[in-house]
């Protein structure tokens, strides 16, 4: 375990906002354990997409059955495998906490492309079903939800007009744009931030209502607009649904950001031309 669990700073960073809900209820003296991500679904039960209810296990090694295999046992059994003291494992546990629609809805997707059992057009391909769990994986992994009601923003966003959008516009991306990360490898690399962090970033139009609402509504209305794009069978094809997204560039969440010449480094806010889905 190479950082130490820190509570407190943990609910001091923006980047772990999303898991606050999650973070809150655990103790701030000792690495959470299973029983204890056990502990806190017992108070708020979830499901996954087989209808059975999620429980955290330790995990198996070896050569596995299918049906033990990861993300078969979590579909068929509602069973997450999860080392023992491992931040990667405990962030996503945290992540189904807090969106455990969308997580049922890409373990369904994962299921599905193995069992291949989706329904694909004429023309669909194994290469494509791939592609389906390749996409999802990014997302699990490196996603970040991007929430906007402002489609100049999200424009701006997909063209990398990084300096415009995070600096010319830094009023109305505070008013308009939010930033939730989702992957549990992403939020893995924000233990310790760094110039270079990168999302992939997935666009939700919401209503400018949005931004007004309490932390816990806004999460639970992401959480239903994830699971409804992952679910969708024309979603999901292609990483370019994906957006990359500079982190550290969003405003507020590292002081270095408080300056136009900030963004000038074109190492990290990398001009370049967005590829459409196929």
């Amino acid at each position: 375990m190479k950082h130490p669990w820190d509570k407190a700073a943990l609910l001091q960073s923006p980047l772990f906002r999303p898991l606050y809900p999650a973070i809150t209820p655990l103790s701030g003296d000792f690495f959470p354990s299973l029983q204890d991500c056990n502990a806190l679904l017992a108070s708020a039960p979830i499901a996954v997409h087989s209808g059975l209810p999620l429980s955290f296990v330790p995990q198996e090694y070896g050569k596995l059955p299918f049906e033990a295999q990861y993300e078969p046992r979590c579909y068929l059994k509602g069973e997450v495998q999860t080392r023992t003291d491992n931040w990667h494992d405990l962030l996503n546990a945290l992540v189904w906490l807090v969106f455990p629609k969308a997580k049922a809805a890409i373990n369904v997707r994962h299921y599905e492309a193995l069992t291949d059992t989706t329904s694909p057009s004429a023309n669909a391909s194994r290469s494509q079903r791939g592609a389906v769990r390749d996409m999802n994986t990014l997302f699990d992994e490196s996603g970040v939800v991007v929430a906007c009601a402002d489609p100049e923003l999200a424009g701006l966003l997909r063209n990398f007009r990084w300096k415009e959008l995070f600096w010319s516009q830094r009023e109305q991306v505070g008013a308009s744009m939010d930033f939730f990360l989702f992957g549990h490898g992403l939020y893995e690399k924000a233990l310790q931030p760094y110039v270079g962090m990168t999302g992939q970033g997935l666009l939700l139009p919401v209503e400018p209502a949005f931004f007004g609402w309490p932390l816990e509504r806004r999460l639970a209305h992401l959480d239903e607009l994830l699971a409804q794009y992952l679910a969708a069978p024309e979603h999901c094809r292609d990483t370019a649904e994906l957006t990359p997204v500079p982190l550290l560039g969003v405003p507020g969440w590292t002081p270095d950001n408080d300056s136009p010449t900030y963004y000038d480094n074109t190492a990290y806010f990398r001009p370049g031309r967005h590829r459409q889905p196929a």
